[in-house]
């Protein structure tokens, strides 16, 4: 005798749902099958065929078809009673563990290790990294920061937004900067090359051939970028690298150039020449504020696909290295779209401070120049 098999109607977003948790890394075998149930259900087929193709028992996949369509896509997460592995510990004990890693150290170190905690509290490793992973906990991890103590740091963060979100008309914005003391590192020994089962090696100690400074500007329009490899980063290099891009763009177009304070930036040379230079409209981003400059974005990509793992004989070596980067991210540039708004920074900052200053009052206020008492004689 033949059962017909039950309709099955999805939503468009329930289906896409299913294939998300199909799709997911860390989703559970179970709940991959029964999502696949619901998918091919719901676009037909009968429950032979599927319990066919996904090598189960008809019934089953009958029964999964009915709850799906009677109590929705989340039913493929239940669990029954009493099945599932029991849990040793209870919840007084994951509490007193989530504790302890938030709030203490082990004597002697930093931050706890899986090892060091499970010590601590009489269960094993694999205990707490279960329970680490359930709640998002990586105390070897931390991240870097650095809040801005610029007074003016609102005004100068919503200049260079602003030009971010919204580009004036018959105008390019550029993010200028430069990478300095880039080193020309060589290997002491020939590195092994990447094999199956075997990632490529290099020794830990290097030898030092000398350093080079890379003055770029980004094209926030295209994401083309102009580079140019010099020995020193003066102000000589500096106006250097200017002149050339005076010489790149068309000579109708104002050039907006989002840079920071350093100080070969801002010397009397270069104000001179820029007086003269009227069409370069220079904003200068807030005090260790870099993360404004997209520039340095496009430094990473530099850093970690031509730098890090290379080995250079020599500087001119470095620097032809650096040069097919260019040439090669230029026949294909992909810029990078800022989407904060000064809203979301500001908000973003405010709890930090908040945090900040609740731990150290007065450590996030904005600096105050120390002004010279000259002598009177």
């Amino acid at each position: 005798m033949t059962t017909k098999s039950l309709e099955t109607t999805l939503e468009t977003d329930e289906l896409n749902q299913l294939e998300q948790w199909v799709k997911a890394h860390g989703t559970p075998q179970q709940v991959v099958l029964r999502s696949l149930i619901g998918l091919e259900a719901a676009s037909g087929r009968s429950d032979l065929s599927i319990a066919s193709e996904l090598d189960m028992n008809r019934h089953s996949v009958r029964l999964w078809r009915q709850r799906i369509a009677q109590e929705g896509i989340g039913t493929v997460w239940a669990i029954a009673s009493g099945r599932g592995r029991k849990a040793r510990y209870g919840s007084r004990k994951r509490d007193k563990i989530i504790r302890a890693t938030l709030q203490d150290r082990p004597a002697g170190q930093t931050h706890w290790s899986c090892r060091t905690m499970a010590a601590a509290q009489g269960v094993s490793k694999n205990t707490i990294s279960r329970l680490w992973q359930l709640h998002n906990l990586k105390p070897h991890l931390h991240k870097t920061f650095k809040l801005s103590r610029d007074p003016k740091f609102i005004e100068k963060m919503t200049d260079v937004v602003g030009l971010y979100l919204n580009p004036p008309q018959k105008a390019v914005v550029i993010c200028v900067d430069e990478k300095s003391q880039i080193q020309a590192l060589d290997r002491t020994q020939p590195g092994l090359p990447l094999k199956k089962g075997r990632c490529g090696t290099y020794t830990h100690d290097y030898k030092r051939n000398g350093t080079t400074t890379l003055f770029a500007a980004l094209n926030m329009l295209d994401g083309k970028v102009i580079g140019q490899c010099q020995n020193r980063h003066r102000h000589q290099e500096w106006l250097k690298f200017m002149r050339r891009l005076d010489r790149e763009f068309p000579a109708e177009l104002v050039l907006h150039v989002i840079m920071d304070n350093y100080g070969t930036h801002k010397t009397p040379v270069v104000k001179k020449w820029l007086e003269k230079h009227p069409r370069f409209v220079c904003h200068f981003i807030p005090t260790s504020s870099s993360w404004l400059n997209m520039v340095e974005r496009w430094f990473r990509e530099l850093t970690d696909k031509a730098i890090r793992l290379g080995a250079f004989v020599s500087v001119p070596d470095l620097e032809k290295s650096i040069d097919e980067y260019l040439a090669a991210w230029n026949e294909n540039p992909r810029p990078f779209i800022w989407t904060a708004t000064v809203g979301e920074i500001v908000k973003k900052l405010a709890r930090a401070r908040e945090k900040l200053e609740a731990i150290k009052p007065g450590c996030t206020q904005p600096r105050q120049r120390k002004t010279k008492l000259s002598t009177i004689v």
